[in-house]
């Protein structure tokens, strides 16, 4: 493989419970709406306003209010997490071997600059990534597959030669409508929710995983 292209949340850091409570907060308390902590999970994809117009409608909200929603929304899930951010395990033996063998990286992730910004500064990760693509960087969020296109184009790579890492099955479905393989880290999602997506080469725990160091 020429290069890696990881999802952020839930993916390089273990923090979607914390993003799952911030919604069900948002959306329950300030919002009054009826919903589960299960149902919220289920939509935690793609852009923020895009979870509100799938919640509430589209047109509900002028696009002000849900820029408005979303950094309320983004502000207390950093201030619940930052005590917690840490990177997976086993991730930066891997983004470090990576490196070394000059195997390109790229984030690819529907999270706003905010908070791409957040993990790469407080970890000192900025080195390892020279591309990153957000949510403002895209007009198609997952599953679509511009997300992971892009960062492929942006690294000069053909996407047959990238391999993506996520948490999520909709993540997993844009790499195959982009022509990638993934590997899956089970952080939030059972493999049985991934069943049909062919492109899946491995679940895995963490990154420790013996099949991860065979990649490089």
């Amino acid at each position: 493989m020429k290069a890696f292209l990881f999802d952020l949340n839930g993916t390089m850091i273990d923090d979607m419970d914390f993003h799952n409570r911030a919604w069900h907060g948002i959306l329950t308390e300030d919002l009054g709406k009826e919903i589960s902590m299960e149902e919220t999970k289920l939509q935690m994809y793609g852009k923020n306003s895009e979870l509100l117009e799938r919640v509430f409608g589209k047109g509900h909200f002028t696009q002000e209010r849900m820029d408005e929603l979303s950094r309320e929304k983004e502000r207390r899930y950093q201030s619940a997490f930052k005590p917690h951010l840490k990177l997976i395990d086993g991730l930066r033996n891997l983004l470090e071997k990576a490196h070394q063998q000059g195997i390109k990286m790229a984030i690819g992730s529907a999270a706003i600059p905010f908070n791409i910004d957040f993990v790469l500064d407080n970890l000192n990760l900025r080195h390892y990534f020279p591309v990153t693509v957000s949510a403002d960087d895209v007009v198609y969020s997952k599953p679509d597959p511009e997300t992971f296109v892009k960062a492929a184009q942006l690294l000069n790579v053909k996407p047959e030669d990238c391999i993506v890492f996520e948490d999520n099955p909709k993540g997993v479905e844009a790499a195959l409508k982009g022509g990638m393989k993934a590997i899956v880290i089970t952080t939030m999602h059972e493999e049985h929710e991934f069943e049909g997506l062919p492109n899946i080469l491995k679940f895995i725990e963490d990154f420790n995983d013996p099949y991860i160091l065979e990649l490089i």
